[in-house]
């Protein structure tokens, strides 16, 4: 049995589409504070992981689930604004699902972090074992969420997995570069506003290869506690993705930058350049992306245009 936190959002609609689809029994937990999908087959129940009643609400749950948590403000840029929003969100949802984890004697925990703890890093590829230095505090929060799962890995026998993901797209995307960009063009074909310099550089991996990469984790990572970053082998600038949505779009429109910090940043805790290593686990589960950042960005470009057909 599967437990999906966040299981109306982006990533974990997709998740819970393979779930069910492998005849598997899924308990989406959502709020529906930053997502609405929702799969019939799936039991839903609506929570706020926030609240402090855990101990009630596990005693309805069955025993050894499997737990997905997927539930959290996805949005780095608020991160900044609304900082105890954020912080409620994140890290207080988070010991209360490593709460219930415990009291359900859960078979296993992944949690999806984020490439974001790494901060702005000289180290490129980035791999697991680089020094955690965030600079926004979506990516502190996002490391104390680690730290929290980890403890209760360690002190409770929960088997866990915090999984860093770079930027996930295509399918239903609801947030991020892509469907900014689409929605600006079609709010005004002839002007685009690029916020930054449009020279950040990062790496971009299509949803259905991150659900695989989880199924892999899931199944072949048997330690108490273990870290693996998910994302590509390469990557491709703010300007470059312009390009193929205008492309994609057929339009010419003039492009204006926006640079908010005067650093070529997008955004206050923007990170410029991300590239994950994914070496660890392309070796010890033998997972590599089906497609490049390129490919994934025309893909999620057209999955909104025309229309996004599920695979599972």
């Amino acid at each position: 049995m599967y437990i999906v936190t966040g299981g109306a959002g982006y990533i974990g609609g997709h998740l819970v589409d393979y779930l069910v689809s492998k005849n598997l029994e899924v308990i989406v937990i959502d709020d529906l504070s930053y997502g609405r999908y929702r799969n019939e087959k799936a039991k839903f129940i609506m929570f706020d992981l926030r609240q402090g009643n855990i101990v009630e609400f596990t005693e309805k749950l069955e025993k050894n689930p499997i737990i997905y948590h997927l539930a959290a403000n996805p949005d780095v840029r608020t991160s900044m604004i609304n900082v105890e929003e954020h912080f409620e969100r994140d890290v207080k949802v988070t010991l209360n699902v490593m709460e219930l984890a415990r009291r359900v004697d859960a078979e296993k925990v992944i949690f999806a972090s984020s490439s974001t703890v790494y901060g702005e890093t000289n180290k490129i590829p980035t791999p697991e074992s680089e020094d955690l230095k965030p600079i926004s505090n979506y990516g502190l929060f996002k490391l104390l969420c680690e730290n929290v799962v980890k403890y209760y890995a360690e002190q409770y026998g929960i088997k866990s997995i915090s999984a860093r993901l770079a930027n996930i797209t295509g399918g239903r995307v609801s947030h991020g570069v892509v469907v900014d960009f689409v929605k600006k063009l079609r709010d005004n074909p002839n002007l685009l506003e690029i916020l930054g310099n449009g020279k950040q550089r990062k790496s971009y991996l299509y949803i259905n290869d991150l659900i695989e990469a989880f199924m892999m984790l899931e199944e072949k990572v048997n330690k108490i506690y273990d870290v693996f970053n998910i994302g590509n082998t390469d990557w491709i600038t703010v300007d470059e993705i312009a390009k193929i949505v205008i492309d994609e779009m057929r339009l010419s429109p003039r492009i204006i930058y926006k640079d908010l910090t005067a650093e070529g940043r997008g955004w206050p805790g923007d990170v410029r350049i991300m590239l994950l290593d994914i070496s660890k686990i392309s070796k010890e589960i033998g997972w590599s992306p089906k497609m490049g950042s390129r490919e994934v960005i025309r893909q999620a470009v057209r999955d909104l245009l025309y229309g996004y057909r599920s695979v599972y």
